[in-house]
């Protein structure tokens, strides 16, 4: 069987959980928040940036909005456990994707999953779909009982 393209694991992991949310795949990159935005004509804040953090040896992915920044200190909180920036190498062998393509959902292996509340403000966000020329389109309420994450305070005041 040929290995799946990124675009295409992301699309089965929201198959397995029952969403039906269509993975866009652009001309343009959707590595930034900012270039996301731009992509999908929606502000910037509405972009669900999935940022991969190290626990030890556990990944941790923090799902915040794209004009947000992640506080560590509060990560750490949250989690239970120090955190701090996972490599490239780290990154792909605990989700399965490249650092700007990494979803907040279907990874290589189980990470813990933590979004910030301030997602909920909108009705709809977009996020990573396995590649830096994809996302997809999702309620955060949606997106948070079909990953199991965990809902904390987690950016920058």
């Amino acid at each position: 069987m040929p290995k799946l393209r990124g675009p295409d694991r992301v699309k089965a992991a929201l198959e397995a959980l029952s969403l039906d949310c269509e993975v866009l795949t652009l001309p343009g990159s959707t590595r930034t928040a900012e270039e996301a935005a731009e992509a999908v004509g929606c502000t910037v804040g509405e972009i669900a940036k999935s940022l991969v953090f190290r626990a030890g040896d556990s990944a941790v992915v923090a799902v915040v909005s794209g004009d947000d920044r992640v506080d560590t200190a509060r990560l750490s909180e949250a989690v239970g456990a120090e955190v701090g920036r996972a490599d490239a190498g780290f990154v792909r062998a605990a989700t399965g994707f490249a650092i700007g393509g990494v979803p907040p959902l279907g990874h290589a292996r189980p990470v813990a999953l933590f979004m910030d509340r301030g997602l909920f403000r909108f009705a709809r966000v977009w996020a990573a779909a396995g590649s830096p020329f994809s996302v997809f389109a999702i309620e955060p309420a949606r997106l948070r009982d079909a990953a199991g994450a965990m809902i904390a305070d987690l950016v920058v005041m």
